[in-house]
């Protein structure tokens, strides 16, 4: 490399580093907190470390039944939302990948056109409430299972086939749905990993859908909870447990909150990661 040229790689290695402490501080900041006695925890200033440890911010944490209904669902949110997308998309854009589809054309583009045009606020909500589903679990599955550029990956990514594979199954007997479920999906495992990440991310982070479309405390999500114990601060029994906080200081219990809603998606990212990057870049080149 030329001097210019090694010159670039430094400024580019010191800019991405810089990048990256960025975007971990705030996390390593509230994981310090929570691990963090209660005087530590009040302490002004940069917080890389827990200096005194203390785990009784999680053990408080735990105890809460608030919590543990909160997590069921958007547990369930998560894995059954995940799975409903998944399922249809794939189906649509395996359908929209044949050339032979009738009108294939037509109907990618009344999908596409709902990237730009949507009804709006206010006519999801009155289609939501007027099917019955409002203030349960299913209004938060049923009208989110399609995303139109996740499904355009998909479909880009089964095009790329060639069509010599789907013909030999053919003459062996194989239908369209056997050849999708026996030897499409098997071969897309990156894809539909990377697909899976991004809706699994999509479903455990919504929360303004859970607050329009949901009333019964039964079906709070986590997000919902963080939200109401950080900005308005009207769970009961999250502020029972904040003024019963003796052995922890309620700074301390809201950063070990913020980290049980963030470490189930931390803790499946890493078992996705090979497929990540290989599912998104195939999945888009193609067009």
């Amino acid at each position: 490399m030329t001097w210019g040229e090694r010159l670039f790689q430094v400024v580019l290695m010191l800019f991405v580093s810089l990048l990256c402490m960025i975007m971990v501080y705030p996390f390593l900041h509230e994981l310090s907190i929570s691990l963090s006695s209660p005087k530590e925890a009040l302490r002004l200033g940069v917080h890389l470390y827990p200096r005194d440890w203390s785990l009784e911010a999680y053990r408080k944490v735990f105890v809460s039944r608030n919590l543990w209904s909160a997590m069921y669902n958007s547990v369930f949110r998560t894995a059954v939302g995940t799975f409903f997308m998944l399922t249809v998309m794939t189906m649509a854009a395996y359908a929209l990948s044949k050339k032979y589809l009738p009108h294939r054309r037509f109907y990618t583009l009344l999908i596409v056109v709902t990237m730009f045009f949507s009804g709006g606020l206010l006519p999801s909500y009155l289609l939501v409430k007027g099917l019955g589903l409002f203030d349960t679990r299913w209004a938060l599955i049923l009208p989110v299972m399609i995303n139109t550029y996740w499904m355009i990956i998909l479909r880009n990514f089964f095009m790329g086939f060639s069509p010599e594979i789907e013909e030999s199954a053919k003459m062996d007997g194989a239908n369209d749905i056997r050849i999708l479920f026996t030897i499409i999906l098997p071969l897309s495992k990156p894809i539909l990993a990377t697909i899976g990440l991004f809706c699994a991310v999509f479903h455990w982070n919504s929360w303004f859908d859970a607050l329009i479309y949901t009333q019964d405390a039964k079906l709070t999500i986590l997000q919902i909870l963080l939200r109401r114990l950080i900005i308005t601060g009207d769970d009961l029994d999250i502020l029972q447990m904040l003024q019963s906080a003796q052995a922890t200081s309620p700074e301390s219990i809201k950063a070990a909150i913020l980290m049980v809603v963030t470490a189930p998606i931390l803790l499946v990212y890493p078992f996705l990661q090979k497929y990540f990057t290989k599912g998104i870049l195939v999945g888009s080149v193609k067009g």
